[in-house]
């Protein structure tokens, strides 16, 4: 019989942890200290890739904007870190600031459901499995950020509200637009839907984020909350 790694994880030596973690899980499941402590590839004898990780992290107030400032030579001071490791650190905050800059010069505006269907079917309109997307925006209408809230089977997928706001309140989203997708391709909201998008829309007023649209996505086509009159 085949061994089943999701309950060996225990077992691991604490610097594979993280590897085998994003392989199993995906990137997203990981910490910061966790992402870094792949960088870093391990520690020291006395503490792991992970502990370092989080020591250097814990320096900066866990704020990853302040360890991108953070020199070669700031970074070779913490023990464990020789200038290799500063240099792989060093590389992978500066790709993401890169990243960072692109995204805001490309940001989508959302004009109307057409367009928010354009964006996201590319990325769940074809699958064989349900996922809830959040768009969140700003007071321009254009997309800050979008994020999988949840990924679940062929029939549907449990979506935490208080998670979605949380973010919607650190980016500084004034709106936000849900999208799923309906892989057995009928675009009619089941009631769980409907009673999901008003939860939603409650939560989001006592916050004063609105609530713009809700999305059911399929291959070819979509429903819209908004442009049917159910928000």
């Amino acid at each position: 019989m085949e061994e089943n790694h999701s309950f060996s994880i225990k077992n691991w030596n604490e610097d594979d942890r993280p590897r085998e973690k994003l392989l199993l899980k995906g990137r997203i499941a990981l910490s910061d200290a966790e992402l870094i402590a792949i960088l870093i590839g391990s520690g020291s004898r006395n503490e792991s890739a992970v502990s370092l990780s989080q020591r250097i992290l814990a320096s900066v107030n866990n704020n990853l904007s302040e360890l991108g400032r953070l020199s070669i030579s700031d970074l070779t001071e913490f023990k464990g870190i020789g200038e290799a490791k500063a240099v792989s650190i060093s590389a992978a905050m500066e790709l993401g600031r890169r990243r960072r800059t692109g995204e805001a010069l490309e940001r989508k505006k959302i004009t109307s459901s057409k367009s928010v269907f354009e964006y996201v079917q590319p990325i769940i309109g074809d699958l064989p499995h349900e996922e809830f997307w959040i768009l969140y925006l700003n007071n321009s209408n254009k997309i800050i950020k979008s994020v999988q809230l949840s990924k679940g089977g062929i029939t549907g997928t449990v979506v935490d509200i208080r998670l979605a706001f949380k973010e919607a309140l650190q980016i500084g989203a004034v709106g936000i637009i849900m999208a799923h997708n309906h892989p057995s391709g009928t675009l009619k909201p089941s009631q769980a839907d409907i009673q999901l998008t008003k939860k939603l829309k409650v939560a989001g007023e006592s916050l004063d984020i609105k609530v713009l649209d809700h999305l059911i996505i399929t291959e070819k086509a979509y429903f819209s909350f908004a442009d049917e009159n159910m928000l």
